[in-house]
């Protein structure tokens, strides 16, 4: 594969994930149900945490699911296509970039998006499923302790590129490339939650389960 039809692969794979991490989940599962647009209320991010305050379960998981599920085919299309010549190993990580891109500024919603974690944690599985776990994990943990979503997604942010810089030779191969996606996915998901931040320092942030008005 030449460098210039590697640059395209690598254009199409990001190209490719962020239309489709640009699908709304959040907003989909709402109307197919015949609930309330997720944008007109609570925080107004269309996400399965603010779906959650709109008081129904099934909704929120099913978004949940199909957040997650955009990010991890995202990868696994450019792995597979990857496996057979038909996309630079680069593509790979990068599609999950786009897919998160996507979910954070979506063309279907004028560009905004919600938060990206489900979509984060779906990009992880795909790339290395134990990564995802302990990541997973750290968010489960820390939601349970204190019911702060947005504490758990932060936190689990930071923890997710030194958990695999850790698990290199371990558990996986790490390379350069995936490294600076997890990192770059990190620093934005911190990026989009700095209002969580303020109001969590200022003791203002509702906690899981609650409703915003």
């Amino acid at each position: 594969m030449t460098s210039f039809t590697s640059v395209l692969g690598v254009a199409a794979a990001l190209l490719t994930g962020y239309l489709m991490g640009s699908i709304p989940f959040a907003v989909v599962v709402s109307r197919a149900m015949g609930l309330q647009d997720p944008r007109s209320f609570g925080s107004g991010n269309p996400g399965a945490t603010n779906v959650l305050r709109g008081g129904n379960k099934l909704a929120a998981v099913l978004t949940l699911i199909g957040d997650a599920a955009k990010g991890w085919l995202a990868v696994a299309l450019a792995a597979w296509a990857a496996q057979r010549g038909l996309l630079p190993w680069a593509a790979i990580p990068l599609a999950g970039l786009g897919a998160f891109l996507g979910h954070l500024y979506p063309l279907f919603l004028r560009f905004r998006g919600g938060k990206g974690v489900a979509t984060a944690l779906g990009v992880l599985l795909a790339l290395q499923p134990w990564l995802a776990l302990a990541t997973a994990a750290t968010w489960l943990i820390v939601a349970l302790v204190t019911r702060y979503s947005s504490l758990a997604a932060i936190l689990a942010a930071v923890f997710a590129p030194f958990y695999y810089i850790l698990g290199d030779k371990v558990v996986w191969r790490a390379d350069a490339l995936t490294i600076s996606t997890i990192t770059v996915i990190g620093v934005l998901l911190l990026a989009r939650h700095r209002e969580n931040i303020a109001r969590l320092l200022a003791g203002k942030e509702s906690k899981i389960g609650a409703k915003k008005k």
